[in-house]
């Protein structure tokens, strides 16, 4: 207990140390440009910080970041290329910022490694941008799949949301995730391996696991010790990094807040949080990512496999690996203790993502997998919490921004930030489920060619065809 307390300690002194987070300035509603790529005319903008929607509103789109949001009324000549936004629903990007990219399997022999599938994950990305997903965070990968990926999207080479990637996790040997991790018994020892992921795969966040587990279906593992924790996590902030901590439990969440974790990756699943835990998560406001589709999707899969024939599912899933999905694995599931206890706790954890939220927590939208129509069912599973979808919305964009610590440039619909934005036949603010009604996809300025998208479930019609 001491030692905790001296952690939390240390943590506050060092947040009083440093000051508060700078607020950000308030946008101006111009900025000087040359000429638009783009002028979205008489479109209802929901910003994504939740203020209310702004109907009529003109948006002028250049150089990949928007430029101008005004009153139509008030826009004047149209310049560039028009787009109507009559009575429809424009809304920041969509951010998933918990994946893990699909196309690594382990080979048959340990000795071997990985099989890399770059199609999959390709295919994976694609799915992301066709669902409104404009950008992902891959929170521990096989450098091999996900830094090319990342490298590849850069470059502009494959059709992808933005890529922010970890690498590979940093962990203790044995520990939750060891088999994608790099492994730490004693920081000095091992500074040598942390300086050379820092170079060699240029993090933009790092992941760390503090997880023994013994819960669920789960047999016991090594724990991370927590003063290595604290150290490795400052080591990376020193360099500028921000860093994320895998977590199930309130003890766990609070003891790697104290430790100095920037955010959690996971909310508090193992049981309901206290009121004490809520009103620190509101106070300190570390953003904590939501996952709660993770788990709810074993028992979805063995209740209800109609939902792979939703649209967005059948574009994203071969027609091969549905069947798969709806016949060898659901049965696999139905008998999995895993499937079931998942089932009772996952009303626990939207509570408890409830409870924060509702106190002025930061939560942030993220599924643990590798599709974009699982964006859309962690938006669906906020909404069955009673988070309202103007809150979630900003869950789902704005604070994905602040959970990499780029608010100032990404996840709201703002002049000087990049435009990644989407576009609605729906009004997502009265039901959560309209924001699958995407009628174009924007990103970084550039519209989405969705016939050009290696779909996995085959070549997809363009939803939009111009105004």
């Amino acid at each position: 207990m001491r030692r905790y307390i001296a952690l939390l300690a240390g943590a506050v002194l060092g947040l009083i140390a440093a000051g508060a987070p700078a607020a950000p300035s308030q946008a101006a509603t111009d900025v000087t440009w040359s000429g638009p790529d783009f002028t979205i005319e008489h479109v209802t903008v929901i910003d994504g910080t939740g203020a209310a929607p702004q109907p009529d509103m003109t948006v002028v789109v250049s150089g990949g970041r928007i430029v101008r949001l005004t009153p139509s009324k008030a826009a004047g000549p149209v310049r560039g290329r028009r787009l109507d936004g009559r009575g429809r629903f424009l809304i920041p990007g969509l951010i998933d910022a918990h994946i893990h990219l699909r196309g690594a399997t382990p080979a048959k022999s340990p000795a071997e490694g990985f099989v890399i599938d770059h199609v999959a994950a390709h295919q994976a990305l694609a799915s992301y941008l066709y669902a409104g997903v404009t950008s992902v965070v891959d929170l521990g990968n096989q450098p091999e799949l996900v830094l090319k990926a990342r490298a590849e999207e850069r470059a502009g080479r494959i059709l992808s949301p933005r890529i922010f990637a970890t690498g590979n996790l940093i962990t203790y040997p044995g520990s939750h995730g060891d088999g994608m991790a790099i492994r730490i018994t004693d920081f000095e020892r091992d500074r040598a391996l942390l300086d050379r992921h820092i170079a060699d795969q240029a993090p933009d966040i790092v992941k760390l696991t503090y997880e023994e587990r013994g819960w669920g279906a789960r047999p016991m593992i090594t724990l991370l010790p927590p003063d290595l924790m604290a150290r490795t996590l400052q080591y990376y902030n020193l360099y500028g990094i921000r860093t994320t901590v895998h977590v199930s439990s309130e003890r766990r969440a609070l003891e790697a807040v104290a430790a100095g974790a920037d955010t959690l990756a996971h909310p508090v699943i193992q049981g309901p949080v206290s009121e004490s835990f809520v009103r620190l998560m509101a106070a300190r406001k570390t953003p904590f990512v939501t996952t709660l589709t993770i788990g709810e999707n074993y028992s979805r899969l063995v209740e209800h496999p109609e939902y792979l024939d939703e649209p967005l599912y059948v574009a994203s899933f071969s027609p091969a690996e549905r069947q798969s999905l709806k016949t060898e694995t659901r049965t696999a599931w139905q008998t999995q203790t895993w499937t079931w206890w998942m089932k009772v706790m996952t009303p626990v954890c939207q509570d408890n993502i409830a409870k924060i939220v509702a106190a002025g927590g930061v939560a942030v939208l993220g599924t643990d997998q590798s599709n974009g129509p699982a964006v859309h069912r962690e938006m669906e599973l906020l909404a069955r919490a009673g988070i309202p979808p103007l809150q979630i919305l900003k869950i789902a964009t704005l604070n994905g921004a602040v959970f990499l610590g780029r608010e100032q440039d990404m996840g709201s619909i703002t002049v000087g930030k990049l435009a990644d934005m989407v576009l609605l036949d729906r009004d997502p603010t009265l039901d959560i489920a309209h924001a699958k009604a995407i009628t174009w996809v924007m990103k970084n300025g550039v519209l989405v060619d969705e016939a050009e998208l290696p779909m996995a479930g085959g070549p997809q019609q363009r939803r939009w065809t111009g105004d």
